[in-house]
Parts: C-alpha cells; sequence; structure tokens
C-alpha cells in the first residue's frame, strides 16, 4: 500500500485542547536503511510489525505493509532491535476530514513534537490549525529511524 503523508513541526501545546485519544508509543527498528525499514511498535495495548519502503523524491509517498501482532511478541522482538528506542506519545486531531498525529517524544528527542497528516495524493489540500509550524516532509533527521540514532538532543 503506498502511503502519503506530510510532516510538520509543531509551535505550541495549543493540539492538546483538540485531541480526542492519547496513546503511548514504544518503537524499535530491525532495519534502519532506507530501502526498507522494519519497525516493531507497542501502541497502547498492541504490537505491529511494520516494513517501509523508501520515499519518493519529496518523501511523501512510500510503501508501507503493517500487521497487528501479540504484544508479547512485539516485547520480544524489540529486545532483538538495533540499539536506540523511539518513546513518545501521539495524540490525535481532528481535522475535516483528515486527522493530525501529533507525537510528543521522550528520552533523548525529548522537546521535539511533530505533526503529521495522512492524505489522498501530496496535493490535496487541508486546514492547517494555529499551531502548525514548518514543514519538514522529506527531512530525514525528523524521521523516526533516523532519530533513534540520531536522537534530537544531540543536533
Amino acid at each position: 500500500m503506498l502511503e502519503t503523508e506530510k510532516k510538520f513541526l509543531v509551535r505550541s501545546d495549543e493540539f492538546k485542547k483538540e485531541a480526542v485519544k492519547a496513546t503511548r508509543i514504544t518503537q524499535g527498528y530491525l532495519s534502519s536503511i532506507p530501502e526498507r525499514t522494519v519497525r516493531v511498535r507497542i501502541k497502547g495495548d498492541k504490537g505491529y510489525l511494520t516494513i517501509k519502503g523508501i520515499g519518493n523524491e519529496s518523501g511523501a509517498s512510500r510503501f508501507e505493509w503493517e500487521k497487528a501482532i501479540p504484544v508479547a511478541e512485539a516485547e520480544t522482538l524489540l529486545q532483538i532491535c538495533e540499539p536506540g528506542v523511539i518513546e513518545k506519545i501521539r495524540y490525535e486531531i481532528p481535522a475535516g476530514k483528515y486527522t493530525f498525529e501529533v507525537d510528543v517524544f521522550f528520552g533523548d528527542n525529548t522537546g521535539l513534537t511533530v505533526a503529521e497528516i495522512e492524505l489522498e495524493d501530496e496535493n490535496a489540500a487541508f486546514d492547517k490549525p494555529a499551531w502548525i509550524g514548518k514543514e519538514v516532509t522529506g527531512d530525514a533527521r525528523y524521521y523516526n529511524a533516523t532519530l533513534f540514532k540520531h536522537p534530537f538532543k544531540k543536533w
């Protein structure tokens, strides 16, 4: 399946007033090479295995395959992941027919807050709330698969 999303920095915590859900996420990478990242994630009380391909030229679209797995299996797989983990709380904020997912990072990425919106295509129109800042779509520094190796605190 092709995933198309745009990524933005977040200017303030105002998004929390509009959030309809907040979920803790812990994730690691079995493979972090850009051509095929393999991610293990525990999101709330569910486990997932996700494979992503390399992004297109703009960085907005790429192949993504995801399968739910038992949390116990995800916990076991996290033990053999590459060194480093991503820990964050994801807030879901409705925005018209779309939903922004805002990630507030912890650990070595404390201080970083990023919003993503998944779209039908790169040119789809959507409303940007006032708390949305600079677009960072395609900037690999903000990819989770980069943040666990080169955390925000070391920038």
